[in-house]
């Protein structure tokens, strides 16, 4: 027999999903403190890691004793704190790593943005906007420490994500590729390593392909282009299948149809378009993508969508949505054909 789940009071489950902001606040600090890396070679006392980071000993204690009762570094019978499989993932050279990730999510302008989703629910505009006068990406360029964080944080999402998108989809019959809007490459790079008949082009702003020639690229360049330029009004042409991780959830439905469309006139008869994104779910069933499309909502005016508005975005630009792919990483590949 199956023993029951206790199931909370009303009262207590809220106050549980509250406090989760608390948790969140804690190990984000502890990721910008660098306190995993300082305990990664042997356990340590608050006391000493205070000295080495500049803090006050009881408030680092308190601060590692709360993380560690949900799993983020451990505390001895001798009040050390030792690394967990939960803390090492935020060291600098873990692999993978989302120290970076936590520091932004519990950086001052990401905090305020949330504070604001009150005013973004209320007025379909971006938090940022009203706080700063200026949208993310703008904002980002101006403030370059929370720029590169932010930076760091989506190049760490993509050393998950990257490898699992290579392996859910099978590229044969694809012989050309243009990665849309695709960083220093980590993506493209991945696909050409697992795809050695593919040739692949990095599409992206001017200063972003900069950084790419030494970057995830280097070990694929002879079957790789770097390109530049504006993707809602022409991408690179002549190609069998575009590929975009997590550009379409930026953007309102207007300027994705504007890009979608840029792609359809550039692929190859029989081509593919591939856009790699959460799935929204109908249902009461808990989902990461619900609260990330809230983020997408308070910074950088897009969303999550459902299969239904996949398909009809992708039917507004000329394509069909032919399947989705899930993959081991929790996102899925759009696949879209020629409508």
């Amino acid at each position: 027999m199956t023993a029951q789940t206790q199931t909370l009071p009303a009262h207590a489950g809220i106050l549980q999903l509250m406090t989760g902001a608390y948790v969140a606040g804690a190990v984000a600090c502890l990721a910008q403190l660098g306190v995993p890396d300082l305990v990664e070679a042997a356990p340590k006392s608050a006391e000493e890691l205070a000295k080495q980071i500049g803090a006050d000993p009881n408030a680092l204690y308190r601060l590692m004793r709360a993380t560690a009762s949900v799993g983020v570094l451990a505390e001895g019978p001798d009040g050390k704190f030792s690394q967990t499989p939960t803390s090492r993932v935020l060291c600098s050279d873990a692999t993978p790593s989302l120290r970076a990730f936590a520091m932004m999510a519990g950086g001052e302008w990401h905090g305020r943005g949330w504070s604001h989703l009150e005013y973004c629910v209320r007025t379909g505009k971006q938090a940022l906007e009203q706080i700063h006068g200026m949208d993310i990406f703008e904002y980002l360029k101006v403030n370059l420490e929370e720029g590169q964080i932010f930076n760091d944080a989506m190049t760490e999402l993509s050393m998950i994500d990257s490898p699992a998108v290579a392996e859910a989809y099978n590229f044969e019959g694809i012989r050309s590729i243009v990665d849309v809007a695709g960083g220093h490459g980590l993506l493209l790079g991945t696909i050409l390593k697992k795809n050695p008949h593919m040739r692949g082009t990095l599409f992206e702003a001017p200063h972003v392909v900069e950084g790419a020639r030494n970057g995830p690229l280097k070990g694929v360049m002879e079957r790789c282009t770097l390109a530049s330029g504006d993707m809602f009004s022409s991408v690179p042409e002549g190609v069998d299948a575009y590929i975009m991780k997590h550009i379409i959830h930026d953007w309102p439905d207007n300027r994705c149809v504007q890009l979608l469309k840029a792609c359809r006139k550039g692929v190859n008869p029989g081509g593919k378009l591939l856009v790699v994104d959460s799935v929204i779910q109908a249902g009461n069933d808990f989902s990461p993508g619900k609260f990330l499309d809230l983020q997408m909502l308070i910074f950088p005016s897009g969303c999550e969508r459902t299969k239904k508005q996949f398909r009809d975005l992708f039917a507004a630009a000329g394509w069909k949505l032919s399947r989705i792919i899930p993959t081991a990483a929790g996102d899925s590949i759009v696949e879209g054909v020629v409508a």
